[in-house]
């Protein structure tokens, strides 16, 4: 009966209560110190003790006591109108004893307080109004964080029988959103997936990202072929964009076991890994232009059909990672660092990846940046079973196929 009772009982060792309200009051008592200590005009006061040391070391007078207007001035860029106004009346108190101790006259004592007044109050002023714009950048950011997520959607880390991961990059840190646009979703017609890049930036890019992500989810469901779903973006696009406008994009698929579809307009080549470690860049058999100028060239894109099999990954990107530069004006060799960094976990890879370029161009991206990795895992088999990518096998140094063109 005891067993029975005993079964499913958490047995760890309880806490007695008072134990626990103390350490409850120790934490409130420690993040109450921490928030005093945050909003501790530290710097300033630190100033304003400094002046103090070299008048009363000095005996200056008149020399120091002007340069008490650092403290609240200073406070200005660090702390809130209470704590401009807390320095500002410390350095005006300390002003005052000053003065009357090294026997500083009425009139140029009360010229001192004054500029001190003064000081503090137009730091105060300042101080208001950067909370003020750190405040609406505080909410700008949230929008454009909430446009993101609505936009670029998360990319689960399974999709149908690929292993996925992306990385996104923005040039504009603040913002956290720019014209470089993916999708990978699962369609009745296959995995479906769409990386492009608008030109221009700020919100115009923005727009026409969103429109061509809205086409291709649309279309990715409906047309059973890749090429419509192509033609379905370009026609959107020759509607809505203006003359100059355009969208570089690789648009692929995975009708069947073991073909792999892509469409590329006007983009830079996707990566190929083979199985065996091998990397190919799979150029397009027939050039096409980008997305919304098909009309001024006739030119329309043709369908490769590349042979994609367990092992196998594709790596799809922007230029803002091929055209990242360093201090030397040289360009970021993606596929070098894809040969270093590929593993069997596409989030890994790109996380190697992401982290390299951004050591390489100094810690800031000059232009979006997008990464998105796709892999066929082994039917049956684990990562752990795997061999390493770039490992000798037994088709080691094999040449990747050639892809073909299908009309």
């Amino acid at each position: 009966m005891s067993q029975a009772r005993n079964h499913g009982v958490d047995h760890r060792p309880v806490r007695p209560f008072g134990n626990r309200v103390a350490g409850a009051g120790g934490s409130v008592r420690r993040r109450a110190a921490v928030r005093l200590t945050a909003g501790t005009p530290v710097l300033p006061v630190l100033v304003v003790a400094a002046v103090v040391s070299a008048d009363l070391a000095g005996g200056a007078g008149m020399i120091w006591l002007p340069l008490l207007a650092a403290g609240p001035a200073l406070a200005a860029t660090t702390n809130g109108p209470r704590g401009v106004c807390c320095v500002g009346f410390l350095a005006a108190a300390l002003g005052v004893t000053l003065g009357m101790r090294d026997g500083v006259p009425g009139r140029e004592l009360v010229a001192v307080l004054a500029a001190l007044v003064a000081v503090t109050l137009a730091s105060g002023l300042a101080s208001a109004l950067r909370g003020r714009r750190e405040r609406v950048l505080a909410a700008v950011r949230s929008v454009a964080e909430t446009a993101q997520h609505a936009l670029l959607r998360p990319v689960p880390s399974t999709v149908g029988p690929f292993q996925a991961a992306v990385r996104y990059s923005a040039a504009a840190a603040e913002a956290r959103i720019g014209g470089d646009l993916y999708a990978l979703i699962p369609t009745p017609h296959g995995v479906r997936l769409i990386v492009g890049d608008v030109r221009g930036k700020g919100l115009p890019a923005v727009g026409t990202a969103a429109l061509v992500l809205g086409v291709f989810r649309e279309a990715a469901h409906d047309e059973p072929d890749l090429l419509a779903v192509v033609d379905r973006i370009e026609r959107s696009l020759a509607r809505n964009l203006g003359h100059d406008d355009f969208v570089t994009a690789v648009v692929a698929g995975y009708p069947r076991a073991g073909h792999l579809e892509v469409v590329n307009c006007g983009h830079a080549p996707p990566l190929l890994v083979s199985a065996s470690g091998s990397i190919t860049a799979v150029e397009p058999a027939h050039p096409a232009p980008p997305l919304g100028l098909r009309a001024l060239t006739g030119h329309t894109p043709g369908l490769q059909v590349l042979p994609f099999t367990d092992g196998d990954q594709l790596l799809l990107y922007t230029d803002g990672v091929t055209e990242a530069r360093d201090g030397g004006r040289a360009f970021y060799p993606l596929a070098e660092g894809l040969e270093r960094h590929v593993s069997h976990e596409p989030a890994h890879t790109l996380g190697a990846l992401h982290d390299e370029l951004l050591a390489h161009v100094g810690g800031r991206l000059h232009d979006d940046a997008a990464l998105l990795l796709i892999r066929k895992p082994a039917a049956g088999l684990t990562d752990a079973e795997a061999p390493e990518a770039g490992d000798p096998g037994p088709a080691a140094g094999a040449p990747v196929p050639e892809a073909r063109c299908c009309s």
